[in-house]
Formats: structure tokens, sequence, C-alpha cells
């Protein structure tokens, strides 16, 4: 306890306070609670400034500017706001192409418009809180025709760069979409978006071969199969051209920090040929991993080979003694993936027939060869070698 006392200006300094458990909790309420309220003042700032941008590039769309003024108008128009608002950062001649781009990708027609409803249902329905951000967007108090493509309230979630990255790169509004949706649910950087796009993260995640339909319960198996790709790129590695599993696995621990990028959200790494007894015996895992959304350990084994039938019965073996000797009663069922240098489909799924663990593979590509020659002498520094050692042999005879 301590008294109240005031400093020369008569004010109170200390006071007697009590300090209890409910004190403890308020205080962390009022730390939850601010820290809320500075999420949504950015979200709030950064909500107006794209749908100033969405409603900049509109105009220029139907407004058809370019034949209404000429075609130097976008610049003109840049000039101006330039001169009115100096100390605003934006209004370059090529930010406002990219304004007009932006809407013009997401606005070509009203499947586009629907399809984007759809989406935002989808990642409502998963969590993100759209509605924190529509009651910031001031849009309906704007006249805007039946035709027009209303601002998405999920890009207030996307800052603008990353909006622009994803109209310069995809192909499509489903891809683009992809990517904002993936954006928003990981909160990804600028440059962990440019990873999953340069990836082709859209037309390899989902797409490996699996059972998880028939063996995971279905939300789990939808999710699982989501966040496997097809192929993974290993171009972050290098290796000699006769490497093996443990050459491979030597680079990838190296590298895991990269390689975890290259796998997607919510992989944590548990160890490397991670040992279990089984039967007196110890037998040791490739490489043994957490995923966290699915809330389960993911046994990875790598092969630098194309898929064997056999490789389905060890990793199921592994699978098995994941979930006999390390999962726990709050873990989910152990999923296993077999990374390989190829594979043909229909022997990987004669392969799973009668297996009743969820197992997954893939391939991947883009391994770095060492040509041993990098790490020769040349021809030219050979002979300089030669010429130094002749040099030097010929002052040590002058001595003597």
């Amino acid at each position: 306890m301590s008294k109240a006392t005031t400093d020369k200006r008569g004010l109170v300094t200390s006071q007697e306070v009590s300090l209890d458990k409910e004190y403890i909790e308020w205080l962390n309420e009022l730390k939850i609670r601010f820290r809320s309220a500075q999420i949504k003042a950015a979200v709030k700032v950064n909500s107006e400034q794209l749908l100033f941008n969405w409603l900049l590039g509109r105009d220029l769309v139907i407004r058809k500017a370019e034949e209404k003024w000429g075609s130097g108008i976008v610049n003109r128009v840049s000039l101006d706001l330039q001169a009115e608002f100096p100390k605003a950062k934006g209004f370059s001649a090529r930010n406002l192409w990219f304004m007009k781009q932006w809407y013009s990708f997401y606005s070509v027609n009203n499947e586009a418009r629907a399809f984007i409803s759809n989406i935002e249902e989808q990642i409502n329905i998963n969590g993100s809180k759209l509605k924190q951000v529509a009651s910031e967007i001031q849009e309906s108090k704007l006249k805007q025709a039946d035709s027009e493509l209303s601002f998405p309230q999920m890009f207030a979630f996307v800052p603008w760069m990353h909006h622009v990255m994803i109209i310069q790169k995809a192909k499509s509004i489903e891809e683009a979409l992809f990517y904002i949706r993936k954006t928003i649910e990981g909160n990804l950087s600028r440059d962990a978006l440019d990873n999953i796009i340069r990836a082709d993260l859209y037309h390899t995640s989902g797409m490996a071969v699996t059972n998880f339909a028939e063996k995971l319960p279905a939300i789990q198996g939808d999710l699982a199969q989501e966040i496997l790709k097809s192929n993974y790129d290993l171009g972050f590695v290098s290796l000699p051209e006769k490497y093996d599993e443990e050459a491979l696995e030597d680079v990838l621990e190296q590298r895991m920090t990269r390689f975890l990028l290259e796998l997607g959200e919510g992989w944590a790494f548990v160890g490397r040929q991670k040992e279990i007894l089984i039967a007196g015996k110890t037998r040791k895992i490739d490489l043994l991993f957490y995923h966290i959304y699915l809330r389960c350990y993911v046994v990875l084994e790598l092969k630098v080979k194309p898929f064997d039938p056999e490789f389905a019965g060890k990793l199921n073996f592994y699978v098995n003694a994941v979930n006999e000797f390390v999962k726990r009663d709050s873990d989910n069922p152990t999923i296993g993936l077999l990374i390989c240098k190829d594979m043909d489909r229909t022997e990987v799924q004669l392969a799973f027939q009668g297996i009743t663990t969820p197992m997954g593979v893939a391939t991947y590509d883009n391994v770095k060869i060492k040509e041993i020659q990098e790490h020769l002498p040349t021809a030219e520094q050979i002979q300089r070698q030669i010429a130094l050692a002749e040099e030097e042999y010929k002052m040590q005879l002058a001595k003597k």
C-alpha cells in the first residue's frame, strides 16, 4: 500500500492502490480493446484510400475519359491532383493507370461480380471480419448505377500495392481472388505474396494425389487437400548431379525457413530423422512436421527418384507409428506426404487402395545442379600457379 502524494503543482503523483486479480483482468481487457481499436483505425484508413482509388479508376472507365478529353487526360489529372495536394502520395500518372486497370480488371461482366460476391461470403464464413469494414466504407452514400461494380468489402484488408501486384500477374479474376483470399487469411507481406504467386500456388494448390476424401472427415479432408501442392519448387536448393535423399535432406534442413515458405501456411518443423522405437528397433522418419491449422502431425518422406508402389507401404508404416507413439488424444489423425522426383497418378491411386491412413503424393523440381568444374581451377589459373612456382624456384637458385 502507498499513500497519496502531491508534487509542487499540487497534482497527485501516487495513490494508495490495491492490485488484485480483477484489476489484472481488466487491464488485459483494456490492452486488447486498444489493440483492436488500432487495427480498426488502420483498416479504416486503408479502406478509405482504396475506395478513393477504386472510384477514381471507375470514373476513368465509365466517363471514357480518354475519348472525351484526349489521350493525355490521365497525366493532366495526375498533375492537377498533385498541385492541389502536394503532400499527398499516390497521384502519379502511373498510379492512376493502375487504378483504372484495377477497376477494369474486376468489372468485366455480371458473372465476375457474382463470383466476387460468392468469394466474400466464403471468406466471411471462414472468420474474416468483413463487417468491420462495411461500416467504414461510405460508398452507399454515392450515386452508383446498377451496372457498376461496387467496391468489394474484402479488398479493404489488402494493401494497395498488393492489389497492383495481383492484377499485373493474375491471368483471371478467379486467380486474382485466390491470391486476395490468401493475403487476407495469412496476412501476407508483399514479399510473401510475390513468393506464392511465383510458385504458381493457384494452379498447384490442392492438386496433389491423395486419399483424403475417403480417409478424413469432410472438413479436415478439404482443408488438407487444399494445403498440399501437386509440385514443390526447390529452386533454392543446389546439389551435386548425383545427389541422394540424405543430401537433399541436409540442404532442406539448412534452408528450413525457405522450405517452410514453399510448403505454405501453418507448417511447423518438428525434426529430421525423428527416431521412434518400435519393437526394440529404432526407426527414423525423414522429416516430421506439425500443421497448426489441421492440428495434426505430417510425416514427410523424400525420394529422389520417381514414385514406386513400395513407397506407399513405408509411408503408411511411419504414419501409423506416429499415431501410436507420438500423437496425443487432442491431435487429429496424422497425415503422410511423399515428395518424389516424378509420379504416375494411376500407380499412386492403385498403391493407395487398401491403405487406411490419409496420405498424399507430390513431386518436386528445379533443384540446381552444381557443376564439378565450378570447384576445380581453370586452365589459366593452373598456368598462373605454374608460372609463380617457376619464378619462385628461379629466385631461390639466384640466392644460392
